[in-house]
């Protein structure tokens, strides 16, 4: 297993983004925490220059190969947010990338990577035929093989956005961190250890993809069936480097359902003036889910991603308030 990074690696990191990326604002809802009954800080990482927070990652780890791994290129697999910023910071250092994607992915996501300079590959029917295949083209081709889930320096830079949050609310009760490999979670709960001990460091997934959740609560990275629409928590398994960090750092980790993360999207639109996607709002939906958890809490939710398919984006205008507890 690769060695997490140290609070020390975050701290470069931040030092390295700062000449690309500007902090991400963390703001508050009157009408949000109405609705929650706690004091809400949605952080907005939809924002960024990929839509994702995952940016952060790739462009702290283009920063620190050498040239010569840079010319030989990156191989990756991802459902979109990880293909966008690992897409991205290849262009930014001249490096070439090529992202393997299930069959099954929305073209609009091949598209976003393409547009970023990816060579997209459609391959299988998920995930892990995906990575089989990414596996295979590095091999074949001598090129730089990236994991999205047990790379130290996509943690690392994970790890800036919450040193953002913690610095500007050192006082909060809880973090609740949307999980799909798991490096935000884990980059969470590192940054916290040092800055904000006395918070919660909170994982949610999609109960229709519990890998990481059945994989933190067994101790042993597990397989599970992969079933939910929200395709930035649609993982089939859990990853052994954020594992690691989450199982001496998380405080719990919960599940919610495809239709409450819908519910959490409407009320971010609404009530938020933000535009989520799925996994972007799944954050939310946990706080939904346990009012008595979070009532009359300082929660920091991460809206991780604001890259909502026209799909999403149409059924933002159809069915009634959040279903809470569901």
């Amino acid at each position: 297993m690769p060695q997490p990074p140290a609070f020390a690696d975050i701290l470069a990191a931040r030092e390295l983004l700062a000449g690309y990326l500007p902090a991400t604002p963390m703001w508050s809802y009157p009408v949000l925490d109405a609705v929650t009954g706690a004091t809400v800080h949605v952080k907005h990482e939809n924002v960024q220059p990929v839509g994702a927070f995952k940016v952060r990652g790739g462009l702290t780890l283009l920063s620190g190969l050498t040239p010569a791994q840079r010319a030989r290129g990156l191989v990756t697999y991802s459902t979109g947010n990880h293909a966008q910023s690992l897409a991205y910071a290849c262009a930014a250092f001249g490096a070439s990338c090529t992202v393997v994607m299930p069959e099954t992915v929305p073209e609009a996501k091949a598209r976003a990577a393409r547009a970023l300079g990816a060579d997209v590959v459609l391959h299988g029917p998920d995930m892990g035929a995906a990575q089989e295949w990414a596996e295979k083209l590095a091999a074949d081709g001598d090129r730089h093989l990236v994991s999205p889930g047990d790379t130290p320096a996509l943690l690392a830079g994970v790890g800036t956005l919450y040193l953002e949050i913690f610095e500007a609310r050192p006082d909060l009760d809880a973090v609740v961190v949307p999980v799909g490999s798991g490096t935000g979670a884990a980059a969470a709960c590192l940054v916290a250890a040092e800055l904000a001990p006395n918070c919660r460091v909170i994982a949610v997934q999609s109960s229709a993809a519990p890998a990481a959740h059945d994989s933190w609560r067994d101790g042993v990275c597990v397989r599970r069936p992969n079933r939910t629409t929200v395709e930035g928590l649609a993982t089939g398994r859990g990853f052994t480097l954020p594992q690691h960090v989450m199982r001496s750092g998380l405080a719990d980790f919960h599940l919610v359902s495809d239709t409450q993360i819908a519910a959490a999207q409407r009320l971010l639109a609404s009530h938020a003036h933000t535009l989520a996607e799925g996994a972007g709002a799944a954050a939310l939906a946990a706080v939904l889910a346990r009012p008595q958890e979070f009532t009359g809490q300082r929660v920091a939710v991460v809206c991780s991603g604001g890259n909502a398919s026209t799909a999403e984006i149409a059924a933002l205008g159809e069915g009634a308030a959040p279903v809470l507890g569901e």
